[in-house]
């Protein structure tokens, strides 16, 4: 595990991250608390695309409480088919519908417990409802934050609990609003799991990751996607690329 951030290291981490994107967005598409609610309900275990593309047309008729019942559990079975588990997730959502009309005059509440208590309805689920449907400073730990927060040493933790509540201790006031967000995009775009994108990342340098991945060019991939490029711009014939290709080779075993 790596050794966690001190104070100025997550407000310098944190500052970063907010010059690059000052006004950080959900990628779920939705319509109101409710459509977010059943949107990211439908995100476990899946991409947000893959979660919008099954929306989209959903949420253009159905769009309260009232009408997901009205739909049904089968139609919405098959509305959302292209969704991983999307059996479970239908037979939940319309649970949580009911419940919503039952319980809460089909609004949903602003209350951590009381979304808990809606059957698919977790921890994460709720964080992410409070903080982008109500504005409350929460942060939802997914396994993009989860892994940023180990790798980079910022909030290391063997729990996504854990690391929620290192983030929760250590994160600048001014950032909590949007630091889920931030997190989850460069978990999603540069800190990736396989191979992050080191030599892109505006916070490398304070990052306690020991395997960071190698400067561009020394990466043969990134070297001749840059050599193309620069042929491109040369005008160069497709005769001479192959020599240049020979060259750049040559070079580099020098």
């Amino acid at each position: 595990m790596a050794r966690r951030f001190d104070t100025k290291e997550v407000a310098e981490f944190f500052s970063r991250l907010a010059a690059n994107a000052p006004d950080p967005r959900s990628e779920l598409q939705y319509i109101n608390p409710y459509t977010l609610l059943i949107a990211v309900v439908l995100s476990a275990q899946a991409t947000d695309k893959g979660v919008n593309k099954a929306t989209a047309p959903l949420f253009a008729h159905v769009d309260t409480p009232g009408k997901m019942v009205a739909l049904g559990e089968e139609r919405l079975r098959d509305a959302i088919k292209t969704i991983g588990l999307y059996r479970t997730k239908a037979k939940n959502v319309i649970a949580l519908s009911k419940a919503l009309i039952e319980n809460h005059g089909s609004e949903v509440p602003r209350d951590r417990e009381q979304l808990q208590a809606l059957p698919g309805v977790g921890r994460k689920t709720a964080n992410v409802v409070l903080n982008v449907a109500f504005g409350e400073p929460t942060i939802a730990v997914d396994t993009h934050i989860f892994r940023v927060g180990n790798r980079t040493g910022i909030a290391p933790g063997k729990t996504p609990r854990e690391v929620e509540d290192a983030l929760e201790a250590s994160v600048p006031d001014e950032y909590k609003l949007h630091a889920h967000h931030w997190l989850i995009l460069h978990g999603r775009y540069i800190c990736v799991a396989r191979k992050p994108r080191c030599p892109d990342c505006i916070v490398a340098d304070l990052c306690r990751y020991k395997d960071k991945t190698q400067p561009a060019g020394a990466r043969p991939a990134v070297e001749k996607s840059m050599l193309k490029a620069a042929l491109r711009a040369s005008g160069a014939k497709p005769a001479r690329r192959a020599k240049a290709r020979q060259g750049s080779s040559s070079n580099r075993g020098r």
